[in-house]
């Protein structure tokens, strides 16, 4: 996979961009969930998009991956960091104009936004606080913006983020790499086959890029689900949309695409059976139709 790096600001923080090809596509924007970077995006889907006709980039957020981190604002685990109420190091809407930022940096007036877990939440907020700047929205595996803090819990499983919690890897680059795996492993699709040979290889990816183990920073993704949203709500929500999530999800229940669905005026529900919280190559013909019919939604 070709990259092209880019370095996006905002502010005083530095975001780890990558331009992945497809030039004069439809410019199409990556958003990858909790903790782990943007090399987390199989090789596989990316060249599929390309060949589809989109321009494809992606980025680390702000605590994740080449991006800047805040090591130096204490935090707790991802759990408190959700039930705290208020933000340790940044608001959501700071992570939201980090988005834009990215756009910036492309050159891209314009994008549509493909967010995973996290990462869909970061979209549902950059679509609501920043409409003018994009095309469409794809949310995948993710929770809808207005269930802040605790409420979002009634979306989670918590017996499986509990059995995350109490996984232990010795230290090293051998332990980092375990960690990925057993992700990796957690959040794989019940109905297809685990591709280990791929995820090996986006995990050892991260890892040879020099980049810290975000599976691991429990605290990074503290600061990252403690940050506080006051923007608007999704019922008010402009932008085409369109939901994805897996029908055996073990992190975030089938209820929280529904929710996303039926609060955004107009948007698409879509359910994928036997998929989990990951992205198994057996759908990604489904995700890129899904994709396309998204942009048509806009030109006809």
């Amino acid at each position: 996979m070709n990259r092209t790096p880019y370095t996006a600001r905002n502010g005083d923080v530095r975001l780890a961009v990558d331009d992945l090809g497809g030039a004069g596509g439809d410019p199409l924007l990556l958003v990858m969930g909790l903790g782990v970077s943007r090399f987390w995006w199989p090789d596989g889907l990316v060249a599929a998009l390309i060949d589809a006709g989109f321009s494809v980039a992606s980025f680390d957020g702000r605590d994740a991956g080449g991006s800047t981190h805040f090591d130096d604002i204490p935090a707790g685990n991802p759990l408190t960091g959700l039930l705290r109420g208020r933000s340790y190091a940044y608001t959501a809407e700071d992570m939201a104009d980090d988005t834009v930022a990215v756009l910036d940096a492309l050159g891209w007036q314009r994008a549509h936004l493909f967010g995973v877990s996290q990462g869909g939440l970061v979209a549902q907020r950059t679509a609501l606080r920043h409409p003018d700047r994009v095309h469409t929205l794809t949310t995948y595996a993710a929770v809808p913006s207005d269930a802040r803090g605790a409420a979002a819990l009634r979306y989670v499983r918590l017996p499986f983020l509990a059995r995350l919690a109490r996984m232990r890897h010795p230290g090293g680059r051998d332990g980092d790499l375990a960690a990925g795996l057993d992700l990796a492993r957690a959040v794989a699709s019940p109905g297809y086959p685990f591709d280990e040979q791929d995820a090996r290889l986006r995990v050892e990816r991260e890892l040879d890029a020099g980049l810290p183990s975000g599976v691991r920073d429990s605290r990074a993704q503290a600061r990252q689900t403690s940050a506080s949203w006051h923007g608007p709500r999704l019922r008010s929500m402009r932008v085409p949309t369109l939901v994805l999530h897996g029908e055996l999800d073990p992190l975030a229940r089938p209820a929280a695409g529904r929710r996303i669905a039926s609060s955004v005026p107009g948007a698409r529900y879509v359910e994928l059976p036997g998929t989990g919280h990951d992205l198994p190559r057996e759908i990604w013909p489904t995700v890129i139709r899904e994709l396309r019919g998204q942009v048509a939604r806009i030109v006809e």
